[in-house]
């Protein structure tokens, strides 16, 4: 008996540590694809990591000048995020680190917060130091509060919402954000001195600013930096020429242009003799732990919008980078599973003075093509940054900053690639209202801020979604012409084939029907010809359901129906005479409706007692098993809808038996 006892505690045992191997594997997936690691990946891997390496130390250099924040910040976020992502990150490819949209919004957020600090400092100028650690406060503070934001979001399961901005809106808003990066980098290139007020500047001021003092360019500065990024354009150009040559597409091109410029500039003493602002002495040490804050002076107000931000675009353009590089080789990622990675190195980060830090693109796309296998690529990245915080910086020191700003706005170029195309199709597609969001939230970031920008692009969005969600998906069905067992929406479409209505018959369940598929009467016999029309029956409307029914799209039922009873057709403008007759019976096809929530039987309900109350007949046909529960919980029958019909052939028959109404 004991020994019996025994084996089942032992077995009982042995399955909960099963259960906690899986759980721990699927939430830290390095314990899972780590023992099962091929000896013969390392070789591709490291190649992988040391290409996607060569792309990150020069791209974090750069963005940390669109931070505000010293370059080696710049390598902070592109050290430790990238780190705990490669443990706990389900995709292969995507490569974290410091971004351009990010770095230009923390830069905005800072130079926002440092008029507080200068504030409280007037008539004087806070110290050098204050200011930079002020600012990277800042900067940490935002990359905890959007690493909590984003675990939040994953273990909420809601990996959904990196689809609630609408493409045309983020479109604008990248396009719009570039064209700031763009601005801001040219008077770097061109060696003009920033404006005596540029920490309240706007994007249209600054470029004003600039266009005004082009007879202060630099002209050592110009020809160095516009050099720089005529050579970066160029050699895209050429790889995209030759994709078969592997040796080229694997030439780090800015890892090239900056060994090159920094040896011209050491071999020509440009920072000496010719005045040219160059790189200088950077600490080069690891980051130390310290606890972010809120400092002293700050808005915390600012910082949180600011973050939320920030969390919304990190959040879209990594889970998207993430699924496409998924898709194309074949491996599944969770959503939810890479918010909470993204979540836990941001706040991680946070504590090594790292900024926000998420998904990029043309890294992502570089680890791809060198055919990275797993994510020890992004592990072999982090260490070669370490490897330059300890040991490269000080040989950058003739490096011209004019470079730095050549290779981000290299960057950004390509971020503008993309809009010429999306302007074009929406054009070709009349795509009015997307198109005039693109163009609005674009003009609205160059013109005012970023912050601008991103905040229509979001609220616009929104409104969008809440705008269709909020809209019934109902048809108002009629009687064919040709066959009194057929019904298909009133809107005005031609009626379907007879070609196509086989193929509905045959070849598609009743519960996928199409906009244009009739609804069956009792008897059908699928003779609808091309010639038919859809005809009203006098005094009784057919309303056919398309979609679940919920608290935010049932709002609006009973205000569609009143219009459905006093037009019938949804296009006819509501300044119009009334042109129906009296209603009579209204009857229901819920073949679309599989659900239906509390809120929208209460509203249903009650749409019901209206009708019941006006000596309105109310039938529901096709009612699903799920709502015809709720139905009988709710005493539907007992209001006055009947839902014992199978078809609308049924129904009318009914109407017609019982009712003494003509459906004829």
């Amino acid at each position: 008996m004991a020994a019996h006892f025994l084996e089942i505690r032992w077995q009982a045992a042995r399955a909960d540590r099963k259960w906690w191997v899986q759980r721990i594997r699927y939430y830290v997936p390095i314990t899972g694809w780590l023992p099962r690691y091929q000896a013969s990946n390392l070789a591709v891997d490291v190649k992988a990591g040391f290409m996607v390496a060569c792309l990150l130390v020069p791209q974090a250099l750069s963005y940390s000048s669109l931070t505000r924040l010293p370059p080696a910040y710049g390598l902070y976020t592109a050290l430790v995020p990238t780190l705990v992502y490669g443990m706990l990150g389900t995709s292969r490819h995507l490569s974290m680190g410091p971004e351009a949209l990010i770095s230009v919004l923390i830069g905005t957020l800072v130079k926002g917060q440092l008029k507080h600090l200068y504030a409280a400092y007037s008539p004087d100028m806070p110290p050098a130091d204050t200011v930079e650690q002020f600012s990277t406060a800042v900067a940490s503070a935002v990359a905890l509060l959007s690493g909590m934001f984003t675990f939040l979001l994953g273990m909420f399961r809601l990996g959904f919402l990196d689809s609630m901005i609408s493409e045309s809106s983020l479109r604008g808003f990248i396009s719009g954000t570039a064209i700031v990066i763009i601005i801001g980098q040219s008077r770097i290139m061109l060696g003009i001195a920033a404006a005596p007020s540029s920490v309240h500047s706007t994007p249209w001021n600054d470029l004003k600013f600039m266009l005004s003092h082009l007879d202060q360019i630099h002209a050592v500065t110009a020809m160095v930096s516009l050099g720089a990024l005529l050579f970066l354009r160029l050699l895209r150009v050429v790889k995209s020429r030759f994709k078969s040559a592997v040796w080229l597409q694997q030439v780090p091109d800015t890892l090239v242009v900056i060994v090159l410029t920094t040896a011209i500039s050491w071999a020509s003493r440009l920072g000496q003799a010719h005045g040219v602002v160059i790189f200088g002495q950077v600490d080069g040490d690891l980051p130390r732990f310290r606890l972010p804050h809120i400092p002293r002076y700050a808005d915390s107000k600012d910082i949180v919008s600011s973050a939320l931000t920030i969390t919304m675009i990190g959040v879209v353009e990594s889970v998207i980078v993430a699924r496409e590089y998924a898709g194309r080789n074949h491996y599944a990622v969770s959503s939810n599973r890479e918010l909470v990675a993204l979540g836990v190195s941001n706040a991680v980060g946070s504590t090594f003075r790292a900024y926000p830090a998420f998904g990029s693109l043309s890294r992502s796309k570089l680890n791809d093509r060198a055919q990275a296998k797993s994510q020890l690529s992004g592990v072999i990245t982090a260490l070669l940054v370490i490897a330059s915080l300890l040991g490269l910086l000080p040989y950058l020191y003739h490096l011209p900053r004019g470079v730095l700003a050549a290779i981000i706005t290299d960057a950004v170029i390509s971020l503008l690639s993309a809009t010429p195309g999306a302007i074009a199709f929406l054009f070709k597609v009349q795509a009015w209202s997307d198109l005039f969001l693109l163009l609005f939230i674009c003009f609205c970031s160059v013109a005012a801020s970023v912050e601008t920008g991103i905040l229509l692009a979001v609220v616009i969005s929104l409104i969008m979604v809440i705008k269709r969600s909020n809209m019934p998906r109902i048809k108002l069905l009629g009687r064919s012409t040709e066959n009194d067992n057929d019904f298909y929406p009133i809107d005005g479409a031609p009626p379907p084939s007879r070609n196509l209505l086989r193929r509905l018959s045959f070849g598609s369940s009743t519960d996928s029907q199409d906009d244009e598929a009739p609804s069956r009467g009792a008897g059908s016999r699928n003779s609808l010809s091309t010639d038919a029309q859809a005809r009203h029956i006098d005094g009784v409307l057919i309303v056919r359901i398309e979609e679940p029914l919920y608290f935010a799209n049932a709002g609006q039922l009973h205000a569609r129906l009143n219009r459905m009873e006093m037009y019938g057709d949804m296009r006819t403008h509501p300044s119009e005479a009334p042109r129906m007759s009296p209603t009579r019976a209204v009857v229901f096809d819920l073949i679309g409706m599989s659900d239906i929530d509390g809120s929208a039987l209460e509203i249903l309900l009650g749409i019901v007692h209206e009708y019941t109350r006006r000596q309105v007949r109310v039938l529901f046909v096709r009612v699903c098993e799920d709502v015809r529960a709720r139905f009988e919980q709710a005493h539907m029958a007992a209001a006055g809808g009947d839902y014992d019909f199978s078809d609308i052939g049924m129904a009318l028959l009914h109407l017609e038996q019982q009712l003494c109404i003509s459906t004829a």
